[in-house]
């Protein structure tokens, strides 16, 4: 199920409009280092990664996981010639390890978290001083929710013979035994029913002091969605964070 997240993350490019605004966050944080929250299979990285370094903006990147696929892990760090590497221990994203420094993100995963987790998770983020944004391809409404239920399963039936590395267990349990398909629609239903809205996400910013917190919407460039987005940047920042650890 991450493979096929990360896939369909990587091949449509959901996540190349918030390029501009994450390339921004890290200039004014002065970060050269990225950790990764809830990365399940990499996220988008494998494509963004590059694309920041096209725009000026050179950054490695470490993923975590409260569950880490490491396998997955250790497929990126190979393919990006170690531009990327990862935790292998589970990481809270709530009270993130303090050898893990530096400008924290998250794509598709904040709504997995309630309200009073969300917010504990941006304040642990202000506690350390360090930048974050969270992204979330897909907003809630009638809409989303009636395109997600129709396209899901069929885009997974169509796109999983394509899904690197190449498993004959993922044929078994998408065509013989659809177990990932159902499971897929059903994740995919419950999630645009969870992301929260750009007022939601101003809301769990409050007593967040002493940063700047930008949230919104920008539409894909290439898919007919919008991402929503957080990003909170200390206000006032005059060394570098992070040293590139992981």
């Amino acid at each position: 199920m991450t493979d096929y997240c990360r896939f369909v993350l990587t091949a449509s490019k959901a996540y190349d409009a918030m390029a501009p605004i994450l390339a921004e966050a890290l200039r004014r944080t002065k970060t050269s280092h990225v950790v990764d929250l809830a990365s399940g299979a990499a996220g988008p990285w494998l494509g963004l990664q590059p694309l920041l370094r096209s725009m000026g903006v050179d950054v490695s990147v470490c993923l975590t996981d409260h569950c880490p696929n490491v396998e997955a892990f250790e497929r990126a760090h190979h393919l990006t010639q170690q531009a990327i590497t990862y935790h292998p221990q589970p990481v809270d994203a709530a009270q993130v390890p303090v050898e893990l420094s530096g400008f924290r993100t998250m794509f598709t995963a904040f709504h997995h978290f309630r309200p009073n987790q969300a917010h504990a998770v941006l304040a642990d983020a202000v506690a350390r001083k360090e930048g974050i944004g969270v992204f979330e391809c897909a907003e809630r409404s009638l809409l989303m929710v009636f395109l997600v239920a129709i396209a899901t399963p069929i885009r997974v039936l169509v796109v999983t013979p394509f899904i690197r590395p190449f498993r004959w267990s993922r044929l078994l349990w998408t065509y013989l035994i659809p177990v990932i398909p159902i499971v897929l629609w059903f994740d995919s239903i419950v999630s645009a029913l969870r992301v929260y809205s750009v007022e939601e996400l101003r809301d769990l910013t409050v007593g967040l002091n002493g940063y700047q917190w930008d949230v919104g919407r920008v539409r894909s460039r290439r898919l007919p969605i919008t991402v929503t987005y957080l990003v909170g940047v200390p206000g006032i920042r005059s060394e570098s964070v992070g040293d590139g650890s992981c």
